[in-house]
């Protein structure tokens, strides 16, 4: 950029002197960062700062503004200290909300037998890390648009969008027709009908997980608590807070007993009813009234919902633990940062129910960062760093290693299944379709786009009043973006 000069030739030969000065010591090269350390030469700074001020009063059209995109990013929008923010390469930019629709049957489900069930049937190429984010500046808000799927898919696409200048979205739930979604703001929105319903807050701890029982919300934080909620009105707009597991008094029995402590770091031992790290994920077995929670602890602890009882506390990994889902079959699988995926089955060790290891599905050096389950078929999905989505088919009582689905050119951070639709949320910013056959094979029935981050979590309902016959799902992505969007995916084309 090129500045017009209103000073005297003598003041001109001065500055020159100085800024030669500074262009030759390397020390001080942060004045054109915009980071003031002018420990030396002050009157050679004061000549600079003087040039700049008066090409200010002189109002040249060539000088930036004050709030060019050219200043320098305050610390804040650079870098976020809970996850880091994942961006398209160069020459990717992000596109308008749309859904990009693939009816052929590509060859995205790829069966290999020679591939063991153990190992990581490929190693795929994942693009680094960025933490810039980009933010939505508009207030509470809400979009009806048309559904633009192109490839002729009508019955797919985006309903709507709820942003909100709060916090990145973490974690989202759907009952009936309420949406709660939590953030790292510490609030639990609730939502109807594309608008703010309600909404309640925890006194501290990022919500990284929520489940819905009945007329409970059980919602996971980054501080190891697990707080439970309940309504109360018949509205279900109000919403208190009735506990937190463990509870209190069992958390103080627990401590009077020395043989209740186990040691999680040097010196320091808690008791083994609490998690004393993040808590990423939350799963109900409704049939059996338990609650299952993974942490960053390196622990899966399960709760019986009537009392809310701590029964079994197990170390089931040697890294966090980012997914845990309740199965069929009573099985629950685990996923963690290790790289692996256990299998775990309830049975009567004596007169106690204990959760024993099965087997282990996967292991390798990419995170696990995600575990989904189809009931109806059962199929197991795992979502992995490296941008895979392996899955596994139950065969005459064991799991066996179906293929690989690639479709994501970075990180695959959450999953979803519903029906013969498996739904993939990844740092590349999209949201993959997948439909399975009868065959098992997987084909891509289209690729949502429309958040500006890294989509976080994931929930899916039936849309109940599809009129063609067809079935239809309500898809629920939120996003780091800090916003959640709505989009209708039809089953059939």
């Amino acid at each position: 950029m090129v500045y017009k000069c209103l000073l005297p030739f003598s003041l001109h030969f001065q500055l020159f002197q100085s800024l030669s000065y500074f262009l030759k010591t390397p020390s001080n090269h942060s004045i054109f960062l915009g980071v003031p350390s002018f420990k030396e030469k002050p009157d050679a700074i004061s000549y600079f700062e003087l040039l700049i001020m008066a090409n200010e009063k002189s109002r040249d059209p060539l000088l930036p503004e004050e709030n060019s995109t050219h200043r320098r990013k305050k610390l804040g929008v650079l870098f976020h200290t809970s996850e880091p923010n994942i961006i398209f390469p160069a020459g990717e930019e992000q596109q308008e909300a749309s859904t990009s629709s693939h009816h052929h049957n590509s060859n995205v489900s790829i069966r290999n037998p020679s591939l063991s069930p153990n190992m990581s049937p490929v190693n795929y190429f994942m693009s680094p890390l960025h933490q810039t984010s980009p933010f939505s500046k508009s207030p509470w808000q809400w979009n009806l648009s048309n559904m633009n799927a192109q490839g002729g898919n009508q019955t797919t696409g985006l309903i709507g969008s709820l942003v909100r200048e709060e916090g990145h979205v973490y974690s989202l739930a759907a009952s009936g027709d309420l949406l709660y979604t939590g953030s790292d703001s510490k609030n639990i929105r609730v939502w109807r009908n594309l608008a703010e319903f309600s909404g309640f807050k925890s006194s501290s701890g990022l919500v990284k997980a929520i489940v819905v029982s009945r007329d409970r919300i059980f919602t996971g934080h980054q501080d190891g608590k697990i707080r439970v909620w309940k309504f109360s009105d018949s509205m279900r707009k109000a919403h208190k807070r009735i506990g937190s597991l463990p509870t209190t008094m069992d958390f103080i029995k627990s401590s009077i007993n020395p043989g209740n402590y186990v040691q999680v770091r040097r010196h320091r031992n808690v008791p083994w009813i609490k998690h004393f790290d993040v808590v990423a994920s939350l799963s109900l077995d409704e049939e059996h009234g338990l609650l299952y929670s993974g942490s960053w602890d390196k622990t899966l602890k399960v709760w019986r919902i009537s009392d809310s009882k701590c029964l079994e506390s197990v170390n089931a990994h040697d890294d966090a633990i980012n997914s845990v889902v309740a199965g069929f079959d009573g099985l629950v699988f685990t996923g963690s940062a290790d790289g692996s995926v256990k299998v775990w089955r309830r049975e009567l060790v004596g007169k106690d129910t204990k959760h024993m290891l099965v087997y282990t599905l996967l292991e390798q050096e990419s995170a696990v960062t995600s575990v989904a389950v189809s009931t109806t078929d059962a199929v197991v999905y795992v979502g992995t760093s490296d941008g895979l989505v392996n899955f596994w088919e139950h065969r005459k009582y064991a799991l066996a290693h179906g293929g690989v689905i690639r479709g994501h050119k970075q990180a695959v951070l959450c999953l979803a299944a519903a029906g013969s639709l498996v739904f993939s949320g990844s740092a590349d910013k999209s949201i993959c379709v997948w439909r399975r056959d009868a065959g098992g094979f997987h084909s891509c029935l289209s690729v949502l786009t429309g958040h500006s981050g890294p989509v976080k979590c994931l929930a899916v309902q039936e849309h109940l009043e599809n009129e063609d016959g067809g079935r239809e799902w309500v898809v629920y992505s939120g996003s780091l973006d800090k916003s959640v969007k709505l989009w209708r995916v039809a089953e059939q084309p």
